[in-house]
C-alpha cells in the first residue's frame, strides 16, 4: 500500500508547522482583524444585515463619555434658548438681560443646592439664582444670553469652516496638478498668519455691524484650513480606487464624482473635525470678545461677561465663575462628542492607543 509522502515543513500529522511569530509591524493588521471581528459579531446579533451607519451609531451610543457630553450640551442649549427666549419667541424666565433693577443683598446668588440636613439653606432657586451685576441686571439672564450667542456663533463657524474645508480639500485632491498647487498655497497663506490676529482684525470689522451672524461667517472664513488638508489627503487616496475609475469610464462629471463618490467616503474625517471646529470656535469667540473684538455691549457673550467682570473676581466671584464654568462645560462636552465620533468611525485608533498605554514601561 502506497503512502502519501509528507510535505516538507509539515507537522507530525501532516498539518502545517507553526509559522514564525508576528512581527512588530503586524500590530496594525491585528487591530484591523479585531475591528472586523467586532463588526461581524455585531452583524450576527440581528436577523438582518447591519449597515456601516448602524455600526457607527452603536459604537457612538456605547461611548459613555460621549453620551454624557451629549446630555450636558443638550441641557445647556435647551436651558439657554428656552429660558429668556430666542428670535422673538418669549421664554419662561421673567427677567430681561437688558433691564437694570435694584441690587438686592449685594447682588449675591439666591441659588442654593446644599440640603438643610447638611447645614445648607436647602434646595432653592430664588429670585436671582446667578446673582446680579453692579447695575442690578439679572445675571442668569445675562449668562443665558451669552450662552445663546456663543453657541450660535460656534455652530455657524463650524458649519462654514466644514463646508469650505471639505470642498477645497476634495477639489485639490481630485484634480491635483496646478489646481492642487494653487489651493494649497492659498491654504498655506491663511495658515501662516496667526489665527487670533487674523480673526481679531476681521472680527473688529464685522463686530461693528452688531450682527453675530456676520461675525460668525467671517470667523468661518479663517478656520477651514486644517480640515482642507485632511480631506485632501483622504481624497488623494480614494481617487485611486476602482469605483472612481469606473465612474470616470462611464463619463461621470468631476463634480458628480467629488460630491457623490469621494466626499461621502470621507464623512468620518469630516464629522469628527466638524465637532472639534465647533469647540475651537467657542474658545475663539470667547477670546475675541474678551479682547473687545467680538460681541460688544449692549449685547452679551460669555467672553464679554468675563472681560467686563474680571476685576470683581475677588469681591464678587460669581460674576466670573458662572460664565467661566459655562464655557468650560460647553467646550469639554463638544470635545468629548468629537472623541466619541472618532472612536465610532475608527475603532482601531482607540484600541491602538489603549494597547500602547498598556505596553508602555
Amino acid at each position: 500500500m502506497s503512502q502519501t509522502p509528507r510535505t516538507s515543513g509539515s507537522g507530525p500529522e501532516g498539518t502545517p508547522a507553526p509559522g514564525p511569530e508576528m512581527p512588530a509591524g503586524g500590530e496594525a493588521a491585528a487591530a484591523a482583524s479585531l475591528a472586523e471581528a467586532e463588526d461581524a459579531a455585531l452583524r450576527l446579533r440581528g436577523d438582518t444585515a447591519t449597515s456601516q451607519g448602524r455600526l457607527v451609531a452603536r459604537r457612538f451610543l456605547a461611548h459613555k463619555a460621549a453620551m454624557a457630553s451629549v446630555a450636558v450640551f443638550a441641557a445647556i442649549a435647551v436651558l439657554a434658548f428656552t429660558s429668556i427666549g430666542f428670535a422673538g419667541i418669549p421664554g419662561w424666565w421673567d427677567k430681561s438681560y437688558t433691564l437694570a433693577a435694584t441690587v438686592v443683598d449685594g447682588g449675591r446668588p439666591t441659588l442654593s443646592l446644599v440640603p438643610g440636613w447638611l447645614g445648607g439653606e436647602g434646595l432653592r432657586w430664588g429670585e436671582h439664582p446667578f446673582g446680579q451685576d453692579s447695575t442690578g441686571k439679572d445675571y442668569f439672564a445675562l449668562v443665558m444670553r451669552g450662552t445663546q450667542q456663543s453657541i450660535t456663533i460656534a455652530l455657524v463657524v463650524g458649519t462654514v469652516a466644514t463646508v469650505i474645508g471639505s470642498v477645497v480639500g476634495a477639489v485639490a485632491g481630485y484634480f491635483r496638478g496646478w489646481v492642487d498647487s494653487v489651493l494649497m498655497r492659498i491654504t498655506d497663506l491663511v495658515i501662516v498668519i496667526p489665527l487670533l490676529v487674523l480673526a481679531a482684525v476681521l472680527g473688529k470689522i464685522a463686530g461693528g455691524s452688531g450682527n453675530v451672524l456676520v461675525l460668525a461667517l467671517v470667523l468661518g472664513l479663517v478656520t477651514w484650513t486644517g480640515l482642507a488638508r485632511l480631506v485632501r489627503g483622504e481624497v488623494l487616496s480614494l481617487r485611486e480606487r476602482e469605483f472612481v475609475s469606473a465612474a470616470e469610464a462611464m463619463g461621470a462629471r468631476a463634480s458628480r464624482i467629488i460630491f457623490r463618490h469621494l466626499l461621502p467616503n470621507t464623512v468620518g474625517v469630516i464629522a469628527v473635525n466638524a465637532t472639534f471646529a465647533v469647540a475651537g470656535a467657542i474658545l475663539l469667540e470667547t477670546s475675541l470678545s474678551y479682547l473687545g473684538f467680538g460681541v460688544r455691549a449692549p449685547d452679551s457673550s460669555l467672553g464679554l461677561l468675563i472681560s467686563q467682570y474680571q476685576s470683581a473676581f475677588t469681591t464678587r466671584p460669581w460674576l466670573f465663575w458662572w460664565p467661566g464654568m459655562t464655557i468650560l462645560a460647553v467646550a469639554l462636552s463638544v470635545n468629548f462628542i468629537g472623541d466619541g465620533l472618532r472612536d465610532a468611525f475608527d475603532p482601531r485608533q482607540s484600541r491602538a492607543a489603549r494597547r500602547k498605554g498598556r505596553t508602555r514601561p
